[in-house]
């Protein structure tokens, strides 16, 4: 019993005096922001003055408070004419919304087309929501019944019908055979 009282206060005198080992900590994951909100096949409206500019569809939606950014996956957006009908679509498969202007950045496989059959394709692009200016520095490529035309940086309306390329580097005119 003598023995045993001595070695129970051998390891307690051990164990108070020994070093602590503190647990390995992930600062980046402390560091980096996670969603405020999550959501999935979700709609988000544009309007300005009642009337509805644009209408954002996304299968997965991740807002985040801190950076003022939602975060889209597999993008859908149908862009409004004055008369409130349809003018264009613009498809996706990924994206981001800044919150603060509400413009729209669809980033990997951009494809719109409009009500014309004008299709442009490019790999990424802005929509300025305060204008709705479509705006891109990257390769695009527009298909209309008219003409193709390749090149880098381009601007136009959301609808697609008035646009221009920057950098040309591919034109030409569609003649319809009869």
């Amino acid at each position: 019993m003598k023995y045993l009282f001595s070695m129970i206060l051998f390891l307690i005198a051990i164990s108070c005096s020994e070093e602590k080992i503190k647990p390995l900590v992930d600062n980046n994951t402390l560091q980096s922001e996670i969603p405020s909100h999550e959501s999935w096949n979700s709609q988000i409206t544009f309007t300005t003055e009642g009337r509805i500019k644009a209408v954002l569809f996304s299968n997965h939606l991740k807002k985040y408070e801190l950076q003022k950014v939602t975060q889209l996956e597999i993008v859908k957006i149908n862009f409004y004419d004055s008369d409130q009908k349809i003018s264009s679509t613009l498809t996706s498969k990924r994206g981001k919304v800044d919150d603060i202007t509400m413009d729209m950045y669809a980033i990997d496989s951009v494809v719109a087309v409009n009500d014309s059959g004008t299709v442009l394709t490019t790999t990424e692009l802005k929509w300025r929501n305060s204008d709705g200016k479509i705006l891109t520095d990257k390769f695009v490529s527009i298909k209309s019944p008219k003409e193709i035309i390749e090149g880098y940086g381009l601007e136009s309306d959301q609808s697609l019908h008035n646009y221009m390329i920057f950098n040309v580097t591919y034109s030409s005119t569609i003649t319809n055979k009869k």
